[in-house]
């Protein structure tokens, strides 16, 4: 849709996109937020990347003739006439908790689960913990192009079931999801991407965030990562299999948070330049939640080496292997987490081990084939090209024009990479989530000037 919409928009060259089955949503919201309401929609029938003389035959008896109709014959306008001026304090929905719950849900507004409906007085208190207008606009965000407000947000905390005071992490995460570096405008991809956040600083132990044991299902955890979700499906109005097209759907969004007193290097937000006092959330996502390695030591090996080897072999087993190799301009560049348990983090910095020595041994080290590269491409990604034509276009660096079974390294830099440490302090454990498309991004909870006594009282 986007070089539709630039060749429509700059160039003045009529544009129709083609779409697959399940996906004319998708095309129509994408382009009314580009703003070219009017591009016409050309469905290919069927899925691709099965049988290429299939593909063929389709493309010649069905989609050709579709496209040249598209493109020669009138469309039909769909630009949105004047809109309706809406009051985001106006009621609307009154009754039980059920029917409350029914509307809401008839309305997409839940995840599928039942809300804490969000009266005037709910969201009233969690507006005593911000010092920022209820009408302020803190973001837009796509896919929609809405206005994230003070107001909206706090209604959104309320049905996730957050206590009132994280009202400034939820502004926080608002603020982060804007950012092109977070890329929200990408998470309907396919690959079903989860979106999640992590709190950093004084505010963990003030509001009772957990980064021990089973930290995404504890404290008040759960709920936050549920208010990320409904945030991202209200305002940023993605819904399931119509514009956020996972093929196998979504777990909730999750959260959790950083553990400072266990961590034997800076915490995150220290790295990314705030002050240790202040408080950080960062969102994210990931395509993996699965299998957590135990990097045990039952030979030579020393603890710390063994952890190494396992973050790069864990790095290296991601199903969207070609997208942490892309890079440049023409690539989708993102980011890999790795959570290490407290006993993985003091084993590798007793070491000697930084955070920096860590990321510049996994960049140098986590390597496949060139041979394997090649079968994700062509089998597992379905790209069009393959890696000569991406070392040509600058997406694959030149270090890959080697022989079949030499060994390539698949994240562009050090920077790709960070490390969190929380998680169960009996457990040497490591989680890697792979991103898609997205970065991990960071930004400060400002909280009101009278937030010590709000917390006394």
């Amino acid at each position: 849709m986007r070089p539709a919409a630039e060749a429509e928009k700059v160039l003045g060259i009529p544009s129709a996109v083609v779409t697959l089955p399940g996906f004319n949503i998708v095309g129509q919201l994408a382009a009314k937020a580009a703003g070219v309401p009017d591009v016409p929609l050309v469905e290919y029938p069927g899925a691709v990347g099965v049988d290429h003389a299939e593909i063929r035959d389709k493309v010649k008896n069905v989609l050709f003739e579709r496209i040249v109709s598209a493109l020669t014959k009138p469309v039909k306008s769909q630009a949105p006439g004047k809109a309706d001026v809406w009051n985001s304090k106006a009621i609307v929905c009154t009754g039980s908790f059920e029917q409350v719950n029914d509307h809401f849900h008839e309305k997409e507004w839940t995840d599928g689960l039942p809300i804490v409906p969000p009266t005037m007085e709910r969201v009233e208190l969690f507006l005593k913990y911000s010092d920022r207008s209820p009408d302020e606009v803190i973001a837009v965000l796509p896919q929609a192009n809405l206005r994230a407000t003070v107001w909206n947000i706090a209604a959104n905390g309320v049905m996730a079931g957050c206590k009132p005071q994280t009202m400034p992490l939820l502004i926080a995460i608002a603020e982060a999801l804007q950012e092109d570096r977070f890329n929200l405008d990408n998470i309907g991809t396919t690959w079903g991407i989860v979106p999640y956040v992590f709190v950093s600083g004084p505010i963990v132990k003030q509001l009772g965030f957990n980064s021990g044991a089973g930290l995404i299902s504890r404290g008040a955890n759960p709920a936050l990562g549920r208010a990320l979700g409904l945030i991202i499906r209200n305002i940023g109005e993605y819904r399931p299999a119509k514009n956020q097209m996972g093929t196998f759907g979504y777990p909730i969004s999750f959260a959790f948070a950083e553990n400072d007193d266990l961590n034997p290097w800076e915490p995150l937000r220290v790295e990314r330049g705030f002050d240790r006092n202040t408080s950080t959330v960062s969102v994210n996502t990931t395509m993996n939640w699965g299998f957590s390695p135990s990097p045990y030591t039952r030979d030579d090996k020393t603890g710390a080496q063994c952890a190494l080897e396992q973050m790069c072999r864990d790095a290296v087993r991601k199903p969207a292997l070609a997208l942490f190799s892309e890079r440049g301009l023409t690539g989708f560049v993102t980011d890999m987490v790795f959570l290490l348990a407290p006993p993985v983090a003091k084993v590798l910095a007793e070491a000697g081990y930084s955070k920096d020595d860590i990321r510049q041994y996994v960049y140098e080290n986590a390597k496949v084939p060139r041979s394997y590269m090649e079968w994700e491409l062509k089998y597992a990604m379905a790209e069009v090209h393959g890696i000569e034509e991406k070392i040509r276009l600058g997406t694959f660096p030149k270090s890959y024009d080697v022989g079949p079974d030499d060994m390539i390294q698949i994240m562009p830099g050090p920077e790709y990479i960070d490390i969190v440490v929380c998680g169960d302090p009996g457990r040497n454990r490591i989680k890697t989530l792979d991103s898609g498309y997205t970065r991990l991004t960071t930004r400060e909870v400002k909280l009101p000037s009278n937030w010590d006594s709000l917390l006394r009282s």
